[in-house]
This record gives C-alpha cells, structure tokens and sequence, in this order.
C-alpha cells in the first residue's frame, strides 16, 4: 500500500491519463474493426462532430429551464440524441431523395456542428454556454475527473460485452448482410444496436478525448489492423494492441515534446499506418511491388507461344523471342520459364519449340486474334487498326467468347488479310461429337445425329460424309455423300447436322 500511495503522489499525473487512454483505445479500436469493414467510417466522423450540437442544447435546457449550470449526465443525454439524429437524418435523406449516402452524410454532420458553433455565437447564448470548444476538439486528456472516468469505464464495459455476445450477428451482417438474413438474423436491428455503441463510444471519448482523437482511434487502429489479417478476430485483437501502444508512445512523445496529447497520439497513430500500409508482408506497399514485379503477366505469356508458334515446328533462339515480344527480356526469360513448368514449350540451351499441348495452347491464341480481326473488319475498323485491337482482345476473351464469335461470324476460314484461321482442336476430333459447320475442306466425318433443318438432303446416322469447298463467301457449305452427291446447306442446316470426325 506504501508503495502505491508513493507511485499515486509521484505519478498521479501521468497514471490518470495512461488509463484514461487505454480504456479509450481500446474499446475505440475494437469497435472500428466493424465500422471499417463496414465502410462507415465517415458516419462515425459525422457522429462526433454533430455531438456539438447536442452538447450545447442540452447545456442550454438545463440553463434556460433550471437556471444553473448543466451537468454531465445532461450534456451527454444531449450528445448521444445528437448523434441518433444524425443517424437518422442521414438515413431519412438517403430513403427519400437521389442523395447517396455519402453526400448526405456530408451534408448533415456540417450542419449539425454549424448549427452548435452558430447558436454559441450568438450573443444572447454565447454568455450563457460555458463549454471549452477547444477540449472539445482537441480533448483534455490529463484532466479527466472521476465521473467521466467512471463513464468512460462503464461505457467500455457495455461496448465490449455488447461486441462478445453478438459477435456472430456482428460479423455476419459485416460481411455479407443478404446471407445473414437468409438465416434469420435481424441485420437493421444489428445495425441501429452498431450505431448505438458507436454513439455511446463517441460521446464518452469526445468529452475526454476530444473529436480528432476519438474519430483517429476508431478509424485508424483498424484500418492498420485491416492491412495485417484476413480474419476478424485477429483483426480485433491486433486493432486493440495497436490502439493501446499508438496512445501509449503518442502520451509519451507529447510529454517529451511538450505538445498537444490528442494531436500527438493522432500523429502517432498516422504514422504506424504509414509504416503498416508500406512494410506488410502481405498487403503492403513493398510486398504488392514485389509480387507484381515476380509475376508475369498471361499477356507475356501468350505472346511468347505466338512468337514460337510462327517458327513453324523449328525451335526458336530465346534472342529472336525477345527481338519479337515487346517487353522487359528478364520478364521473356521468366515467360519461357514459367511455360516450361507447364509443359508448354521445351527448352534445349537456348532454343525454344513447342510441345503438343503448347502448339494446341499456341493455336488457341492465332484464332482468337484472327476472329476478333474478322469481326473488326466487319465492325468498320480501318485496316491498319486491326492487328493492334485483335492483339489486345485476344487476350481478355475466354473459350465461350471465342466459340460464340466463331459462331456469329459463320465460322469464317480466313482473316481479313487471307491468313488461315485455326480450327478449334478442343472442338472437333475423333473423340468427340459437333456440328457439321465446324469441318474444313477435305474433313471426313461419320453422321450422329439429324436434325430437322437437315432431314430434307436425306442423311441419316452413319452416313459418311466430306467437306468440300465454301461457296458464296463462306456463306455456303458443300457436303459430298457416299455416293458423289454434292449438298448445299447454309449455316443453320449445317448446324442442325451433328457428326463425329473419321480418318
């Protein structure tokens, strides 16, 4: 007990606030992991400015109708209806009208802390209000009476207690509030109980902390937190840690410098963002300039397997891939070697050819860049546009897209500038069964399946048939029976004719 009553007399000063602090950043950090998962992080700023508002209406009530000075518990009262009517407004607008909700939080949080400075420079009630707007924003950390110490403990008790026993709803409705209700949980009564809390958070921290500090140790903690983990609960855990030691070593350097606490801790706080956002092993500045450096992009990619591709079968000099591809040759190398592990390409010293798999992969690629070719052209591109557009949609189009172009176009042979166009190798061959339009000239192939567009030229299953020469621009295929007969059919009847390919 002596030696309490020595560290209370010797240290009173600074024990005060440090738990003051802590308690503060505490519930504050835990809070504002839900808040900045949630993105109201502005609402949570509108909370604590329009509190002014409620601060100086409930010190006039209490003035005007008892004709003394307000105590806390009116200010406060006045505080937290300041905030739930905030909520509400910003709610009320964003129902009614066109206003986002960002704009309408704009527009309500100015007005309510407008509204409070306006009333408090008006002469007649300016004498009357005896409220420090300085502490208000910045806080009064280092003189903390003892009832708002016990509001402050009482409030974090609640807060917490609240955030333990609805933590499922809590992260539920957080993530993702439409499966959340599909399961029966009340997501707006989660919601109004959120912004309960918060309010109550706001109110308790602004009289003590002030408006910057209680709004920096919401948002930032968390946010710093955010860029550390995947899971919520270490989130909270790590938003809580950093919250305390932001506070703790921002009290200590305002000591040391002989500045603003509040101002310091927020300082404090900014910086280990700063550090956090560019040194995170995962989420980081650096780490993300790393990853991206090391990754090599589809595009490389695939332009070095076109680049093989025309080599016609030969193996191709790494030198003459990075004389083709336009790009870093350390990103070429990396390529080639990135392709090699897919089994794409095999590389003997410094030469390059395809394999199978890399030569159908290779083929995909030619086609895709010759159908979107085809289709520009028809689109009214200019000519010396094409390569370039095609070059850029190749890369971004999945098989379906490609398929259906195909389709569309009426399975052209050639691009515009006479090159022939690949067929598809996934989608014809032996194994498998597909329409007729998909033959090239000379394909022979066993009949499947007859539909009823081409049920008149007398096919039927088992038939062999053979491809011959497109006429009328494409528009126009020539099938030749068994028995020399020579069918037109146009695209549809050709795609009501399903056959199997035979050698």
């Amino acid at each position: 007990m002596d030696w309490l009553e020595g560290l209370q007399l010797d240290y009173g000063h600074v024990i005060r606030p440090l738990i003051v602090g802590t308690l503060v950043s505490i519930v504050c950090s835990v809070l504002g992991c839900f808040i900045v998962l949630r993105k109201m992080s502005f609402l949570a700023d509108a909370i604590a400015h329009s509190m002014l508002a409620g601060v100086i209406a409930g010190y006039l009530l209490i003035k005007i109708t008892l004709g003394r000075e307000a105590e806390l518990g009116a200010l406060l009262i006045g505080a937290l209806l300041a905030g739930i009517v905030t909520v509400a407004m910003v709610g009320f607008v964003t129902r009614f009208s066109r206003i986002k909700q960002d704009t309408a939080i704009g527009i309500m949080y100015t007005g309510l802390f407008a509204l409070g400075a306006f009333v408090i420079s008006i002469k007649y009630f300016g004498s009357m209000i005896h409220v420090d707007i300085y502490h208000y924003i910045l806080g009064n950390v280092l003189s903390v009476p003892d009832e708002e110490l016990w509001l402050l403990a009482i409030v974090t008790s609640v807060v917490l207690s609240v955030v333990i026993l609805f933590y499922r709803p809590l992260q539920l409705t957080s993530f993702d509030p439409i499966m959340a209700a599909s399961i029966g949980i009340p997501v707006l009564a989660v919601e109004y109980l959120l912004t309960v809390c918060t309010s109550l958070v706001v109110v308790s921290g602004v009289q003590i902390a002030g408006v910057i500090l209680v709004v920096a140790l919401i948002i930032t903690p968390a946010a710093t937190a955010y860029l550390l983990s995947d899971r919520l609960d270490r989130m909270i855990f790590l938003s809580a840690i950093i919250g305390v030691f932001g506070f703790w070593l921002g009290f200590a350097l305002a000591t040391f410098a002989g500045a603003s606490p509040g101002a310091s801790v927020v300082v404090t706080m900014t910086f280990i963002f700063l550090l956090t956002m560019t040194f995170a092993p995962r989420y980081g500045l650096i780490a993300d300039w790393i990853r991206k450096s090391s990754t090599i992009p589809q595009e490389i990619m695939e332009d070095v397997l076109g680049a093989v591709l025309r080599a016609q079968g030969k193996s191709v000099p790494i030198s003459e891939i990075e004389r083709t591809v336009t790009t870093r040759n350390m990103k070429i190398r990396q390529a080639i070697t990135m392709l090699g592990r897919q089994d794409l390409v095999d590389v003997d010293h410094d030469q390059v050819c395809l394999t199978e798999a890399g030569e159908i992969e290779a083929n995909r690629l030619v086609r895709a860049h010759r159908l979107w070719e085809t289709y520009l052209e028809q689109t009214g591109t200019p000519e010396k546009e094409l390569h370039n557009k095609a070059h850029k949609l190749e890369h971004i189009s999945d098989q379906a897209t490609v398929e259906y172009l195909d389709d569309v176009l009426g399975h052209p042979i050639s691009d515009p500038h006479g090159s022939v166009i690949p067929a598809d190798a996934s989608q014809i061959g032996p194994d498998r069964e597909f329409v007729s339009s998909l033959l090239r000239e000379g394909n022979r192939a066993s009949v499947q399946r007859v539909g009823a567009l081409a049920d008149s030229f007398g096919f039927k299953p088992g038939d062999t048939i053979t491809m011959g020469k497109r006429s009328d621009g494409g528009r126009t295929w020539t099938l030749i029976a068994e028995d020399g007969r020579e069918l037109k059919l146009d695209h549809e009847q050709a795609d009501s004719l399903v056959v199997r390919m035979t050698p």
